[in-house]
């Protein structure tokens, strides 16, 4: 029993951090009927909704198709690299930074053991470290790039065109910062015979055609979360249209999607929720934060990650501009600071473990730097 709880809290550790946490609280505040009053529905309702969509689209093929397709549009092993990136960086603002990693990390590993070892080897660790920073940052820029944007968003009351207005600045800047480390990066990569790519070479398997049914499908329904997203219908619509779709015409679909971040978002309200209800600590966060929320949540983002702490400060302030813009910022730093940031780690560590202490070394010296230019430009624009 116990070695199977050692197992699970491994695997999924923020959740059974956030549910401890949560089970703590309890003991100075009774549950009683105003823990309901806890929890954001809607936020939950919509992340359920959009996790399903995106888990139907790739089940279906739709992200492969489209690397396939562009990729083999690019010629240059640089060019290669840059579209890696960047797929990572357009794509994480509408499938979410994790899907966008989940999908284009193991491409740009296949990829890169087609070149030649030495330029691969050059390669390997920094394309990952470079996709991951580019889902982190191109997600922040639009309510449904990352869960923390989602609820803020919401929080705030904030139109769509607000919030990407608020983040725009950043994500320009987030760009050109990655454009310019890839040419940097390629002009420092040694020089191999034959190392311009060929397109017979990355591999691609002819999959099975489209299932049109499916694809049309949700595609209809992302459009209808968007309307959700953008305030024009209820959240309750979509989330019954996507369980009647997927019961009666897709339930292998039910299970593809992340409950594990669901729970952890109980878990946190109910916690947060608490916590709200003890003033002594209530007053002092408050205090703690007062002026200094965008700071606050840059920090905390480094020890709980950003969606807990965007979950946590916001019940103590209601300054979301500045939460939405630190939080974002705060998943640049350690490795845990955006917990999409593990999905990459852990395709390094299935890759060769022996590379791990690399890539984190790699990993957290960019993150550093880049979110050293994200609080410099904070500051101008502030």
């Amino acid at each position: 029993m116990l070695q199977k709880l050692y197992v699970f809290f491994r695997k999924e550790t923020v959740l059974s951090i956030a549910v401890i946490l949560a089970l703590l609280s309890m003991f100075w505040v009774r549950p009683d009927k105003t823990y309901f009053t806890y929890i954001d529905f809607r936020t939950l309702g919509l992340l359920f909704c959009l996790m399903a969509i995106v888990a139907g689209l790739k089940a279906v093929g739709v992200f492969d198709i489209l690397a396939k397709k562009l990729l083999m549009g690019t010629s240059g092993t640089v060019g290669v690299i840059r579209l890696l990136v960047l797929l990572c960086f357009f794509l994480s603002m509408v499938i979410t930074n994790d899907v966008a990693l989940i999908t284009f990390v193991p491409l740009a590993l296949i990829i890169v053991h087609k070149l030649p070892k030495e330029l691969g080897n050059y390669w390997l660790l920094k394309i990952v470290a470079m996709q991951t920073i580019a889902a982190n940052l191109g997600s922040m820029l639009t309510p449904i790039g990352n869960p923390q944007n989602l609820y803020l968003y919401a929080r705030a009351g904030m139109s769509a065109a607000e919030l990407i207005t608020l983040m725009l600045p950043y994500s320009a800047t987030a760009l050109i910062l990655l454009l310019i480390w890839i040419q940097v990066a390629a002009a420092k990569a040694p020089h191999v015979c034959g190392s311009e790519k060929d397109k017979t070479l990355l591999g691609f398997s002819d999959r099975k055609e489209l299932n049109m049914e499916y694809l049309a499908a949700y595609l209809i329904l992302f459009t209808i979360c968007l309307l959700t997203v953008a305030h024009i219908i209820p959240y309750q619509i979509p989330l019954v249209l996507v369980l009647i779709y997927m019961l009666l015409r897709n339930r292998e679909n039910i299970s593809r999607v992340d409950y594990s971040l669901l729970a952890t978002f109980i878990a946190l309200f109910i916690f947060i929720g608490n916590l709200g209800r003890i003033p002594q600590f209530s007053s002092f966060l408050e205090r703690i934060m007062a002026g200094r929320e965008t700071l606050t949540a840059v920090l905390a983002s480094q020890i709980m990650s950003n969606v807990p702490a965007a979950l946590l400060l916001s019940g103590f302030t209601d300054n979301y501009r500045a939460l939405i813009v630190g939080t974002n910022i705060g998943g640049l730093g350690t490795l845990i600071a955006s917990m999409a940031s593990l999905i990459s780690f852990k395709y390094i560590a299935k890759e060769n473990r022996n590379l791990k202490g690399k890539y984190l070394g790699i990993f957290t010296a960019s993150n550093i730097i880049f979110m050293i230019f994200m609080l410099i430009l904070y500051f101008f624009l502030r």
